[in-house]
């Protein structure tokens, strides 16, 4: 087990939406990309293209901002985009489609507890728990895929959802969940799964919140 290669996955969030530009809590509601997102979501592929030809299976929400994203990304590498519900952002019930200010007058205090407490959902909504729970469930059905060590599992999905995945493969205490955070658009987290001394399998992060060089935004 010792000679088993590492096990490499990248999480990228989708690009920008309008939703995003004007601070609109989304959740499970299926928007699209707006002009902006469609330049992240090409750039962001043509990084890939560049630097990370080893991808060999991408896996996204299917959602249509990440979707999209993943599509971008599906044409430059070459790769048919599964999709999976399992992947879709968290649901924030009767949150979905309200401003932070609507939902800071209608729900005083709820955003901040809701951002501090990975055991709280918004009403009608799921927690991170939760989230990280249905994520972690995808990853695990990938760990079968007898072709992914030494090779690069992307992941395309969404800023909440991303972060609970992160936190649930790390192992980290459910009280720290809410430490990884802030996802931007396009921006991305690369893991790596290798087999421990014990020889169990562990997650090691490799990045967090991770962008492209100005350089390459410029070319």
């Amino acid at each position: 087990m010792d000679n088993v290669p590492a096990r490499r996955l990248l999480l990228l969030r989708h690009g920008q939406t309008t939703y995003n530009a004007t601070r609109r809590m989304q959740g499970q509601m299926d928007t699209e990309l707006s002009a902006e997102g469609v330049a992240q979501a090409e750039r962001a592929a043509a990084h890939l293209g560049r630097r990370e030809r080893d991808i060999h299976r991408i896996v996204s929400s299917d959602l249509r901002r990440a979707a999209e994203t993943a599509e971008a990304a599906g044409r430059v590498l070459g790769i048919s985009v599964e999709r999976d519900s399992r992947l879709r952002e968290t649901n924030l019930g009767d949150w979905q489609g309200r401003t932070h200010g609507e939902i800071d007058g209608g729900y005083p205090g709820q955003r901040a507890t809701w951002r501090h407490d990975a055991t709280w959902a918004p009403p009608g909504g799921e927690t991170r728990v939760e989230v990280a729970a249905r994520m972690r469930a995808v990853v695990d059905e990938l760990l079968d895929d007898d072709s992914w060590p030494g090779s690069t599992v992307l992941l395309v999905a969404h800023g909440g959802a991303i972060a609970a995945l992160t936190a649930s493969l790390l192992d980290v205490p459910i009280s720290h969940y809410t430490m990884f955070n802030g996802l931007r658009n396009t921006a991305w987290v690369e893991l790596s799964a290798k087999i421990r001394p014990d020889g169990e399998l562990g997650w090691y992060l490799g990045a967090f919140n991770a962008e492209l060089f100005d350089e390459e935004i410029d070319r």
